[in-house]
């Protein structure tokens, strides 16, 4: 089974209250599961990365989402140029959660892909995000 993965980070102040959004679905388009949360004062690239890495370790985590493959559709263009080696991580924090993804896919029991999907076709993890900001759920 290949599950999709929308993940997005959002920081209103970039930095500001930040919180990160997660929908996975199946080949169908079933929604497996969402997460939504408030990750306090943040940069948008950092959500970004956290949402990743909170995405990545939910399914690692899962008991109900085995597959065979993962791929994840984010609109950071950065993040997804960055994952597949395309640009340089410069940030020092980035660069941390960067090394953390990479570790993690290493020892992934799944292959993964990273698509950068345009933000209209992103608007359920946003739209997760941004509820995390408003509640700011911890």
């Amino acid at each position: 089974m290949t599950i999709r993965v929308f993940t997005d980070g959002a920081a209103r102040g970039n930095p500001g209250k930040a919180g990160i959004g997660i929908v996975i679905k199946d080949e169908n388009g079933s929604v497996l599961a969402e997460v939504k949360k408030y990750i306090g004062i943040s940069t948008n690239n950092n959500a970004e990365y956290t949402a990743l890495l909170h995405a990545l370790e939910f399914i690692l985590g899962s008991e109900t989402l085995r597959c065979s493959a993962v791929v994840v559709h984010t609109d950071s263009e950065l993040m997804a140029r960055q994952i597949l080696g395309e640009y340089k991580v410069k940030e020092p924090g980035l660069k941390l959660m960067h090394q953390k993804v990479i570790l993690l896919l290493k020892s992934a029991p799944f292959s993964f892909t990273i698509r950068h999907i345009p933000r209209s076709q992103n608007a359920e993890a946003d739209a997760l995000a941004n509820e995390a900001i408003d509640s700011q759920t911890l």
